[in-house]
């Protein structure tokens, strides 16, 4: 099935390590026909996101920008639009969590961090490009949320509450501009296949005993991830409002 996503331009934050949910992301969209801005403060990551997408026959731009600083999103924002004129795709994907601990010891640091790229990022990269989208009366994003927003994680109180808060933003900013014609939505994937828990430092074979309580037997890979995002971001979607979709292998 067409996606009608052929000419389309989609910025994707956190798509530098090479098995992310921001590569997959990434790659998914170029299969689709997206031009795609890759993000990251991995510069070798991103550098080598944007050569494989130009591999594919569609355009691409590397950008290392720091999605918690204001400053810095706005001109990830401004180089985007002077090269390809313009934003029809959002995709705050950029998140981390912090190593596994209980909520009373949890540094104060740890929630400053965590809540700073998950919920900050996504609050600064959308605002830096809802403008042009409202101008032009088009666009959709796409939030990527986790299963633990949605279930509570345990030790990780704090990456569930970020999470828990970008859906709650979802919901609402979706009813705010779907009248101007965006479109937002959210992904909540469950226990990844990607290095994200490695580098949460989780405790050896936790990871594995996660994935044993999923029905399918399997992890979510970057790839079933972007398959949503791809459908999100089409008009196929077009009456899908604020909703958040789990990606999770009927998991939670």
């Amino acid at each position: 099935m067409e996606l009608g996503l052929e000419g389309k331009v989609a910025l994707v934050t956190g798509a530098g390590s090479q098995v992310g949910f921001g590569r997959g992301i990434a790659m998914i969209l170029a299969q689709q026909g997206c031009d795609v801005i890759v993000n990251d403060i991995d510069e070798e990551g991103i550098g080598k996101t944007a050569s494989d997408i130009e591999a594919l026959g569609r355009r691409s731009l590397a950008i290392k920008a720091d999605v918690t600083k204001m400053a810095e999103v706005k001109e990830m924002v401004k180089q985007t639009l002077d090269k390809f004129g313009r934003i029809d795709v959002l995709v705050n994907n950029a998140g981390q969590t912090t190593k596994p601990t209980p909520f009373v010891d949890t540094p104060e640091e740890n929630w400053e961090k965590v809540f700073n790229l998950n919920l900050y990022g996504v609050f600064y990269c959308t605002k830096a490009v809802l403008p042009q989208m409202l101008e032009r009366k088009s666009g959709k994003i796409v939030n990527i949320t986790s299963g633990a927003g949605i279930s509570g994680m345990p030790r990780c109180v704090h990456y569930g509450a970020s999470k828990a808060a970008i859906i709650a933003f979802t919901k609402g900013l979706s009813k705010e501009v779907i009248a101007s014609g965006v479109n937002v939505n959210a992904v909540a994937p469950g226990v990844g296949d990607t290095n994200f828990l490695v580098t949460g430092e989780f405790p050896e074979g936790e990871i594995d005993r996660a994935v044993a309580t999923v029905p399918t037997r399997r992890s979510t890979t970057p790839q079933d991830v972007g398959n949503m995002v791809a459908y999100l971001a089409s008009d196929l979607a077009s009456q899908v409002v604020g909703q958040t979709y789990l990606v999770d292998g009927g998991h939670a």
